[in-house]
């Protein structure tokens, strides 16, 4: 069952992230719970995504093909319409530094993989007000 207020727009969540199972997992949790999803799997469609399917909210692994996330994040904060669009970063790269980077580029927030698909539900239904 949705948590979301049926009389109101769904809100959107784009996935950034190379591993189907994950994007898969996560599209499946999220449109469950009312949210609209669209999905990329790695950095550069991501962007393009940005533009086609302006989103709430986006979560983002740093470690992917092409433009990683660190480099994507960059871009989104730098580009004015985006600029203030929520990024809460998923990866499995969990050292401090990792952390530190991530953070002084703009992250809203830092999971690291493996994680529990209900604590990330609860974080972006803080960041984005819904409940």
């Amino acid at each position: 069952m949705s948590d979301v207020d049926p009389g109101t727009t769904p809100k959107r969540i784009l996935i950034v992230d190379d591993e189907p199972h994950i994007r898969r997992l996560l599209a499946a949790r999220l449109a469950a719970d009312g949210f609209e999803v669209a999905e990329a799997d790695n950095g550069e469609e991501g962007l393009l995504s940005i533009d086609e399917f302006p989103p709430d909210l986006v979560l983002l692994d740093l470690i992917m093909p092409g433009a990683d996330g660190i480099e994507v994040l960059t871009r989104i904060r730098t580009a004015s319409r985006h600029a203030a669009i929520p990024v809460i970063i998923l990866t499995a790269k969990g050292q401090d530094t990792d952390r530190e980077l991530a953070f002084a580029g703009g992250a809203t927030d830092f999971v690291t993989k493996p994680f529990s698909p209900m604590k990330l539900l609860a974080r972006i239904h803080e960041i984005l007000g819904v409940h």
